[in-house]
């Protein structure tokens, strides 16, 4: 069974993958994909990547927040990450941590025709939260929003070199994103088997949370959960629509293991300010879940989670 509650990084999959990079990834119960710059920088503005004859040679032109004219001598050599601003916005910059709002057309190296676009008025897509060394920081770096960016991303062997136009169109604190709130509805029951398991109820014929609503069912007495941690947790998800289990841990018999930052937002909040052996009930309306990815079995839905923080340590001891 996979793993529905964390995300995948940004912007090293195929073109056809491109639609899905961000909070779409159902990964397997292995901690998420990165793609961590080589040498990790020390804020996001010295984390973007260098421009170069690639990047440089690509026109993107139109208003910003409209999918752009694409033009270049194609086919297009890309030996290394370019990645050339084209626009600079007068909104303020990316800070660590925000969740950004942006619009990205993917073109063919080869033949210089449009793959994909995604983010813009007819095809939303949620925000990414930046953070330095992600690897997604070497994309966006610290542009101020109404900027357009051009990547030039090589192939990796399993998927070709791509062009990437990114617009970025706002920039959310992570504090003020999906901030939990003080339910105005009833929310789920939960009960625990003789395993410890939980079984969650929903209120019948309820009308669920407009917000995330958190729940403290058992405090626990360990450390503060950070974030960027790397937690191992038990959870069980449901569905507010019909109460029926989309993805569990205890159901597999094995904790899963994944950073704060790798997992959609709602949940996030459930982790990140906790302590250690807390158990929580989380409900996570669609907009602070799937809503604008590729899970399309999500994407409209209300989440229920209760969640068993068993550790955390910070991510770099971890990788260690």
């Amino acid at each position: 069974m996979r793993s529905f509650v964390r995300v995948r990084p940004l912007l090293a999959l195929s073109i056809a993958a491109v639609s899905a990079v961000l909070l779409a990834g159902c990964s397997s119960a292995s901690a998420p994909d990165a793609t961590p710059s080589e040498t990790l920088a020390t804020d996001l503005c010295g984390s973007a990547s260098d421009a170069g004859a690639a990047s440089d040679a690509v026109s993107a032109t139109g208003d910003i927040g409209v999918a752009p004219a694409v033009t270049f001598a194609a086919p297009l050599t890309v030996d290394s990450l370019q990645r050339t601003v084209v626009t600079a916005g007068t909104g303020p910059s990316i800070q660590d941590g925000d969740y950004v709002s942006y619009a990205l057309t993917a073109v063919d190296t080869t033949t210089g025709q449009t793959q994909e676009t995604i983010g813009y008025a007819d095809s939303p897509v949620q925000p990414i939260q930046i953070t330095t060394g992600s690897g997604v920081d070497q994309y966006f770096g610290c542009a101020t929003v109404g900027s357009r960016i051009v990547i030039a991303q090589p192939g990796n062997g399993q998927n070709p070199a791509e062009v990437l136009v990114i617009d970025v169109l706002g920039v959310t604190d992570p504090a003020a994103w999906c901030a939990a709130e003080d339910p105005t509805v009833p929310l789920p029951t939960v009960t625990f088997d003789a395993s410890g398991a939980p079984q969650i109820a929903i209120p019948a014929g309820g009308t669920p949370p407009t917000a995330v609503a958190l729940e403290t069912l058992t405090e626990g007495d360990g450390p503060v959960v950070q974030s960027g941690d790397s937690v191992t947790v038990n959870y069980t998800g449901v569905k507010w629509s019909d109460g029926s289990v989309f993805d569990s841990s205890w159901q597999r018999g094995q904790p899963a293991t994944f950073t704060t930052t790798g997992v959609v937002a709602g949940f996030q909040k459930a982790l990140e300010g906790q302590k250690v052996g807390s158990t929580e009930l989380v409900v996570i309306p669609p907009a602070c879940g799937y809503a604008g990815t590729s899970n399309t079995d999500l994407a409209s839905e209300t989440l229920v989670f209760v969640v068993d923080i068993i550790s955390a340590e910070p991510a770099t001891s971890s990788a260690q």
